[in-house]
């Protein structure tokens, strides 16, 4: 719909109701904002609004994927068969359009972190503020550690009858498969820690290496439309390729889930087969390294600027002998963009060595038929 203008009807174009003139349309008017609306949303803290949507975003990712699991392993006796209900597959889309979910309406307001090891990698390389770090992460925690309660209270009937199941048949309630299993990862018996420990962490890297991909504001294969489908189905994919090793790749998503189970089930949560610091803290190690591969070998910093989403730290004089200083002949055409965008600023004054602003702007543009300006 249009603008408001004082002579428009606000009508809603929708295509064939154009063209549909002998059906009756209900038209929709502008929407009338109260002054009284936007003070109480001038009043919200910040901070407590970005803690609340990443809270929520860990929430709406999280509680997806362990229903899907739940939904697959409640039914894994069901005369129907267990498929009906689920499998890793379904697992994984679970978690990937969660995600997506998660980003689409809560990232606009804290940035979409939804994962400790995200937060502290964001604060190293991309200068998140260091006090904000704390909140986002507990918020994160609480989020993870909401949807697990939600999920006890939906599958409150069918996880008792399986506990007094394997209670019967003298099974732990600990382990893969079991009860717990619903909320957080246990590995297999036969499974070694090492083997996990290198699942974890390549699955991570895998992961962080494309988010960092996704938020590089100079890569023009990802759009922000399609950055929350891109950064779920990364998840997914590795949960598919290694869900059968036991991955998981996010603290937040398995240590409040992680909570939930040890007070459900005991502190064997925490201590089955030494298994829970590699769910927690191997993915924080793992995306720093992978955020880390991008920011110093990926990452082209000068065409970032050109782009416009950044600026030189010292400004443009700056910029400018960076550029004449390392710049070859060859690599003229490459550059013009950027000094272009510096020209407009009419009070830009500097001495640029060897090349003078008329050869780089006619070099850059000489089939356009540019005019020559000398700085």
């Amino acid at each position: 719909m249009s603008a408001p203008e004082p002579n428009r009807t606000h009508d809603l174009e929708l295509g064939v109701a154009a063209v549909h003139h002998h059906v009756m349309h209900t038209v929709i008017g502008s929407r009338r904002i109260s002054q009284r609306r936007l003070d109480f949303e001038r009043s919200r803290p910040r901070w407590l609004r970005e803690c609340i949507a990443e809270a929520t975003g860990v929430f709406m990712y999280v509680l997806p994927g362990i229903g899907a699991t739940a939904s697959f392993t409640l039914n894994a006796e069901s005369p129907i068969g267990s498929t009906a209900f689920g499998s890793l597959f379904s697992i994984g889309f679970a978690f990937a359009f969660g995600i997506a979910f998660a980003i689409i309406i809560c990232a606009p307001v804290s940035g979409g972190h939804f994962n400790p090891a995200v937060t502290i990698s964001a604060t190293i390389w991309l200068g998140f503020p260091l006090k904000k770090v704390p909140h986002y992460i507990l918020s994160q925690l609480l989020g993870g550690f909401i949807a697990a309660l939600v999920l006890m209270g939906i599958y409150h009937q069918q996880i008792n009858e399986m506990k007094e199941t394997l209670l019967a048949a003298g099974h732990p309630l600990v382990a893969n498969g079991a009860p717990a299993s619903l909320l957080c990862s246990f590995p297999n018996p036969d499974q070694s820690m090492g083997y996990v420990f290198l699942a974890e962490f390549f699955a991570s890297s895998f992961v962080a290496l494309l988010i960092w991909a996704c938020i590089d504001p100079a890569n023009p294969l990802v759009s922000p439309y399609i950055t929350p489908l891109v950064i779920g189905f990364a998840y997914a994919s590795m949960a598919w390729a290694f869900g059968s090793a036991t991955v998981n790749m996010n603290a937040a998503r398995d240590l409040g889930p992680r909570i939930v189970a040890a007070i459900f089930y005991g502190g064997e949560a925490f201590t089955y087969k030494n298994y829970a610091p590699i769910a927690i803290l191997v993915n924080i190690p793992a995306t720093f390294i992978a955020s880390s591969f991008y920011e110093l070998v990926i990452r082209d910093s000068l065409l970032v600027i050109k782009t416009g989403h950044a600026v030189h730290a010292d400004g443009d004089e700056a910029l400018m002998r960076h550029i004449t200083d390392t710049m070859s002949v060859e690599g003229i055409e490459e550059t013009a963009a950027v000094l272009k965008t510096i020209l407009d600023k009419p009070d830009l004054k500097l001495q640029i060595g060897r090349f003078t602003m008329s050869t780089l702007i006619t070099d850059a543009d000489q089939d356009a038929g540019s005019s020559q300006t000398t700085v």
